[in-house]
């Protein structure tokens, strides 16, 4: 509740009013995926901005998968969402559906006859994860360029 104006307010109950700070600058590491040149070592991955909404998207779009009882639902959309958003860093921009789509068709999961093998454990090994993206090509994400 304010203090009422016909009272008398003392010098340290009176609001001062703030300043807004800046954001430091010197110390943080820069966001990898907003820098031009991106370290390129063995198992670092294409970084781009927004990766995160890869995985949103690959979970609305494997929502109606029906999945073999030896794959678990969670690591088929953590696979579909890495590899969607490795499309998407090598487009330079952020993740799409469209992203999404063609790793369905790259995989075949969006027919009847779709095989879930290749997923098996990816949600909770990044190691996995890892040799599963980079064993997909540039030239397999984008088959017309």
């Amino acid at each position: 509740m304010t203090q009422p104006t016909h009272l008398p307010v003392s010098q340290s109950g009176d609001v001062r009013a703030t300043r807004p700070t800046a954001t430091p600058e010197f110390g943080r590491a820069p966001k990898a995926g907003l820098q031009r040149h991106v370290a390129t070592s063995a198992l670092a991955g294409t970084p781009a901005p927004g990766e995160g909404f890869a995985l949103t998207l690959a979970e609305r779009a494997c929502h109606e998968l029906v999945v073999p009882a030896g794959v678990d639902h969670h690591d088929v959309v953590v696979g579909v969402g890495l590899v969607a958003a490795k499309r998407a860093s090598l487009a330079g921009r952020g993740p799409t559906i469209y992203d999404v789509r063609a790793v369905l068709e790259y995989f075949g999961l969006d027919a009847s006859t779709a095989n879930f093998s290749s997923f098996g454990g990816l949600g909770h090994s990044y190691a996995a994860q890892r040799l599963f993206v980079d064993a997909v090509s540039a030239a397999d994400l984008f088959p017309n360029a």
